[in-house]
């Protein structure tokens, strides 16, 4: 079993492409309700990936905050998009530029489709309390807000969001 401890945040302004060194188009779905989750009824989001040429399984538990049981399996690529069409809800479609700062990997996703304008940092870290370098495009922490995980952006885009919310 993996734990994957991870922050995220808001990003602010266009700084940060200068900085990135690689980009990864990504596509993905969940295979089951975000709902269910939020009310219980599931314990886990189970999503299929497709980066590229590679495709993977991943389960994640439902705990909110940095830290969260992880499992990722590879699957072939004619299997995840098989799987991409009993999707439950919409599909994320984003761009993920990665960027080197002290040490650490950031992982910038530039969401498109139903979610374009949206851009939120990702860190993973060792330990929750691990300090890192905060550059000047990071924005307002948001690992505690569920709506902004994939799987709730994949049944509420931002797009609907409103402009309180798109403002916080």
């Amino acid at each position: 079993m993996g734990i994957e401890i991870e922050r995220k945040f808001r990003v602010t302004g266009e700084a940060w492409r200068a900085q990135a060194h690689h980009r990864l188009r990504i596509a993905q779905a969940y295979l089951n309700h975000s709902e269910a989750l939020a009310a219980g009824r599931e314990h886990c989001s189970v999503r299929v990936r497709i980066t590229g040429e590679s495709a993977n399984l991943n389960i994640k538990s439902r705990e909110t905050g940095a830290s969260r049981q992880e499992f990722e399996y590879p699957i072939p690529l004619a299997d995840a998009e098989s799987l991409m069409l009993l999707a439950c809800e919409g599909r994320i479609e984003k761009v993920r530029h990665l960027v080197q700062i002290g040490g650490h990997l950031w992982e910038i996703d530039e969401f498109a489709g139903d979610n374009a304008g949206l851009v939120v940092a990702e860190i993973e870290l060792g330990d929750v309390n691990e300090p890192f370098a905060r550059p000047d495009w990071l924005g307002p922490e948001v690992t505690d807000s569920l709506r902004y995980y994939n799987m709730a952006l994949a049944a509420r885009p931002y797009r609907h969001w409103t402009a309180e919310e798109k403002s916080c």
